[in-house]
């Protein structure tokens, strides 16, 4: 298939593009390069061991995108680009429905003007908001507490509503929990500009020394061991997540949703112990007071994916802080 991945050069649109190509895809890569290095184009060539065809552009430039999917003959679409911090779409919502909403009304119209109809949604366990019962699974209401998830449903119900306006829309959403790790090369990998704001890039730089400390917001939870539960899911089996989800999509149209997540949560400390393991150093790091908004612990029921896509993340957390080392480290040796 011909596959238009746009925020493909990004974090999980780059690993997903890896995947994608080795399975013999021909793949387009479409970005503005706000939260993105053009350098990882050339990195996912080294990988791959072809040329890729990237284009610079921002979804919100629809004439641009009809150029792309004509051009390329696009068979289906990865809709990656999306602003993603949460406390920036807070101090900025403007922004955030922007770029999130109407640069998604923007692709369908596009995607409706050149009659493709194939298309795979980024979206965020955030739409589910407060735990009503855990784990969360799709059926579980959906009530964001944050502007970038209330960009995701928004996003969301706007795809339900296409797919039942045209019986010919095929829409998987997938719903993502915490993605790190890297590539196992060590050339592509989560490297946010910045302060990290997630807590794998976070230990990597206080592995290396470019920061001090890592600060664990709250230690008196009622989980195992006092720190907040995530459901940590390696971004190579999140990448071949969307694999799955192409392929379900070629004989399965209408609206769909399904959780990509490990099924099983992993603390703070449990990650920091799997990281000194992995780096073979030492984490300094100091408790801080509870953060607002943030839950004790949350993690996927991922069942639906295995029966619908036939998909499982396999890799474990110690291989997710492995890989997450090793880029790092050949990231501090350039």
């Amino acid at each position: 298939m011909n596959i238009l991945l746009t925020g493909g050069v990004g974090y999980i649109g780059s690993h997903t593009a890896v995947v994608l190509a080795q399975a013999g895809h021909q793949i387009v890569l479409f970005d503005n390069l706000c939260n993105s290095l053009k350098e990882t184009v050339s990195r996912l060539e080294k990988i791959i061991g072809s040329s890729i065809v990237f284009v610079e552009g921002d979804v919100r430039n629809t004439e641009l995108l009809i150029t792309v999917l004509q051009e390329y003959q696009i068979d289906s679409v990865i809709h990656f680009a999306g602003l993603k911090a949460v406390g920036e779409s807070v101090a900025n919502p403007v922004l955030y429905f922007s770029n999130n909403v109407q640069g998604t009304i923007s692709l369908l119209q596009a995607m409706q003007a050149t009659q493709v109809n194939s298309l795979v949604f980024s979206s965020s366990a955030t739409v589910y908001g407060e735990p009503v019962y855990l784990p969360y699974d799709e059926e579980h209401p959906t009530n964001p507490i944050n502007p970038y998830g209330d960009t995701k449903l928004q996003v969301e119900i706007m795809l339900r509503d296409l797919a039942n306006s045209n019986p010919d829309w095929k829409i998987a959403c997938l719903r993502y929990f915490n993605p790190v790790g890297a590539h196992e090369s060590g050339l592509i990998g989560d490297d946010p500009s910045g302060t990290p704001g997630n807590l794998m890039p976070y230990l990597a730089r206080v592995a290396t020394g470019q920061l001090e400390c890592l600060s664990v917001f709250g230690n008196d939870y009622e989980t195992r061991d006092g720190t907040g539960e995530r459901d940590y899911i390696h971004v190579m089996d999140l990448a071949e997540g969307h694999m799955a989800a192409l392929s379900f999509l070629n004989a399965h149209a209408g609206f769909h949703v399904v959780n990509l997540g490990t099924g099983k949560s992993t603390s703070v400390l449990e990650c920091v112990n799997e990281f000194e393991k992995a780096s073979n150093k030492k984490i300094a790091l100091r408790f801080a007071p509870r953060r607002d908004g943030d839950l004790p612990i949350y993690f996927a029921k991922a069942d639906l994916a295995k029966h619908k896509l036939g998909w499982t993340a396999d890799r474990s957390v110690s291989e997710m802080c492995s890989s997450a080392w090793k880029f790092q480290s050949s990231q501090s040796k350039q």
